[in-house]
């Protein structure tokens, strides 16, 4: 399995479960088949609502005694009801009970748009913080603090654009240490990427197979289907593999980990073996030529001009 290294040497497999929009005893038996079949990094986030059950489906793991805490790589992600100052600590320590753990291996701040306490999803402008009323730097500064108390060994953000790393990065005292993205042959964003790579900030892609399962208000009419794509398909025939094993291993080849979402045992074990697809120069040149700048997750529903929050992505 190729790993991603953080500047301190830590790894993290550069396959992970995805977890969003998965819940229940599915979610939990998908944890262990994950966990049996040799992931050792999983994805959640507080907004996900379900840390509980992948805190009780690691602790049953854990309690068997073959696999321990530290051979697992966790991320949760702070929502965006509690940026403002005083709320990231509190926020991250519920989501540690929750998910039964003394420390995140990653924290993120999972959009950079801030809700008022208690919102979980905005309905009118009064629900939102101003970027004045909660300025990112200072929402980051209780980051920064939950790194260096140990509750979270690395800290990072998602969905944040090249412009809001820069600013951050200029008035932060520790960099952010990961960028996780949507990332697909048809969003490739390698102009994010290269700026992500020549800070030694790594990225994670999500929705690396076109999220096919999001609920329907955030679907297009005319989207396209990832897995429909006649040359990832004929790469597939060429390699041996599914289409799905070619999106995950073309990702891996870019240097980025991706958190393929799957609750079926033979989904999650042929995802995991993505990791032995080998592309060739002439796949990656095939796919390279596939972009097209569309985005799955638009993030339209969190613009409100009123409040300060329009092209959330600086496009």
């Amino acid at each position: 399995m190729k790993t991603l290294k953080f500047q301190n040497g830590d790894t993290m497999h550069a396959i992970g479960l995805g977890t969003w929009k998965a819940t229940g005893n599915e979610l939990k038996n998908a944890i262990k088949e994950a966990v049996y079949a040799g992931y050792r990094h999983i994805d959640t986030a507080a907004s996900y609502g379900n840390e509980e059950v992948i805190g009780e489906a690691l602790s049953e793991i854990f309690d068997e005694g073959k696999i321990f805490r530290e051979d697992i790589f966790i991320t949760s992600k702070l929502w965006n009801d509690s940026h403002a100052e005083g709320q990231v600590i509190p926020a991250l320590q519920d989501s540690l009970k929750k998910l039964q753990l003394q420390y995140l291996d990653l924290y993120l701040i999972h959009w950079p748009v801030a809700f008022r306490h208690g919102v979980s999803f905005p309905s009118k402008p009064d629900d939102y913080l101003t970027p004045e009323e909660a300025p990112i730097i200072e929402t980051w500064k209780q980051m920064e603090e939950a790194k260096n108390s140990g509750m979270a060994k690395h800290i990072g953000v998602s969905n944040f654009s090249e412009k809001k790393l820069k600013n951050l990065i200029s008035k932060a005292k520790i960099k952010p240490e990961m960028n996780q993205i949507e990332l697909h042959p048809l969003l490739q964003q390698k102009a994010l990427l290269d700026y992500c790579k020549s800070e030694n900030i790594l990225v994670t892609a999500y929705s690396p197979l076109g999220s096919g399962d999001r609920v329907a208000a955030m679907k297009a009419d005319d989207e396209p289907n990832m897995m429909d794509i006649s040359e990832i398909k004929e790469i597939a025939r060429d390699r041996s593999a599914s289409t799905a094993q070619v999106l995950i291993a073309w990702h891996n080849h870019r240097g980025c980990a991706a958190i393929p979402k799957s609750t079926t045992k033979e989904h999650i074990v042929a995802n995991f073996k993505a990791a032995d697809v080998s592309l060739t120069d002439s796949d990656m040149e095939k796919i390279a030529s596939l972009n097209r700048n569309y985005r799955y997750v638009d993030g339209k529903f969190f613009e409100e001009e009123s409040k300060g929050y329009h092209n959330i992505y600086d496009e």
